[in-house]
Parts: C-alpha cells; structure tokens; sequence
C-alpha cells in the first residue's frame, strides 16, 4: 500500500502557501491600496471630517457635542451640566451620563407612550423655551428629543433660527448678522430628496468665533 503522506503534505502546503498569499493581498495590499487611495482622494472624510481651530481639532462635524458652562461645583456628580447662552445648542443626547459621549452611542430606547419620556419631553419644552425667550409652542421637536445615535451633529434650521437672538444678545451681536451665519451653515437635503435640510451646529459655533 502506498504511504498518503507525501500526498497529503503537499495539499497541506499547498493550502498553507494559498493562505499566505491572500493574507498579503487581502489583509496587507488591499488595506494599504485603500488607505491609499482615501488619504489621496478623500482625506478630510478618511481622517474623521475633523474640524479645527486655531491650528487645533476641536471635533468632527460628523460628531455633536455639547457647549456647557463650567460646573459650579466639578465634585459634585449630580450637578446637571447648564448650556452656555454664548453658542447654539444641539439637539438632547442619551449618549452617557451628560450626552454626546461617543463611547456610549445609543437612545433612551424610551417608546412614544412612555410616561417618563412624556415628563421628560414637557420638561425641555419649558427649559429650552425660557433659555430662549420664546413660547413653549414654538419650540421644534429635535429640541425635545434626542437622536438614535445621541451624537447627531445637526439641528433643523427652524431650531438653530430660534436661537438667534438669545445668542446675539449673549455676544452683543447684531441678529441679522448671526441669522446670516445661521444661513451660511443651511445644508440641503441629501441629493435633493434624502433627509431634511439642516445645520451642523459645530461648524455654525465655530464661525461665531471667527466673528469674533
């Protein structure tokens, strides 16, 4: 009878040399070819659409955050974090502990008829419509309510026109001008049908600096 082994070795090696050439081309080449092409084509979008000032990242548009005042007390852990008047404010986040934690990406998970939900949404209401002086029917939904990310970078324009004069007044700015900035940073629906028309609030706060 004939030994298998030689046999048997040369399909094992044969096996062995096909999983050494696709680890080189398709965990090593392609990544790199990729990569590649990205930094070359897309650089902005391959490095995380981060945005800068001053030289400096100070976030991604693809990212919301929030823009508090500093806490009263920084030992206390049930302080609530208050927003800062001087910028626009996002939209609520469920995303860890103060919101727009990007290493706890998620939403309340909280349903429609949800009691503390409901509370929570009538509770906003009131607040964001004090902090800018306008009527609780006024204020829009994405005011209210946080996305399923909880790090939704936009808000709709209606939300960001809302807080124009309180952030004019804030900055000792004149409306019209902020309303122009406000302007500036509308973005259309994705190729003209896709989503809503809004505005990414980081992009808008940092052409306020600019400002000045």
């Amino acid at each position: 009878m004939a030994n298998p082994f030689p046999a048997l070795l040369r399909v094992y090696l044969t096996g062995l040399r096909v999983l050494l050439v696709f680890t080189v081309l398709c965990g090593l080449a392609y990544p790199l070819l990729i990569t590649g092409i990205a930094q070359l084509a897309f650089s902005h979008q391959a490095n995380g659409s981060q945005l800068k000032q001053g030289g400096q990242v100070v976030g991604s548009s693809l990212l919301g955050q929030n823009f508090t005042l500093p806490k009263k007390n920084p030992a206390d852990p049930n302080e609530q974090p208050r927003p800062d008047p001087r910028w626009f404010q996002p939209r609520p986040s469920a995303a860890g502990a103060d919101g727009y934690d990007a290493a706890a990406s998620g939403a309340s998970n909280l349903g429609p008829n949800d009691a503390d939900l409901t509370r929570t949404v009538r509770e906003r209401r009131a607040a964001v419509a004090a902090f800018d002086g306008v009527a609780p029917a006024q204020v829009p939904p994405d005011a209210l309510t946080a996305s399923g990310s909880g790090l939704d970078p936009d808000i709709s324009p209606a939300y960001a026109d809302e807080q124009v004069q309180r952030v004019a007044r804030a900055r000792g700015l004149d409306p019209a001008v902020v309303r122009q900035l406000v302007d500036d940073h509308r973005t259309g629906r994705t190729l003209g049908f896709l989503g809503n028309p809004r505005v990414d609030v980081l992009a808008l706060n940092l052409a306020l600096v600019r400002l000045g």
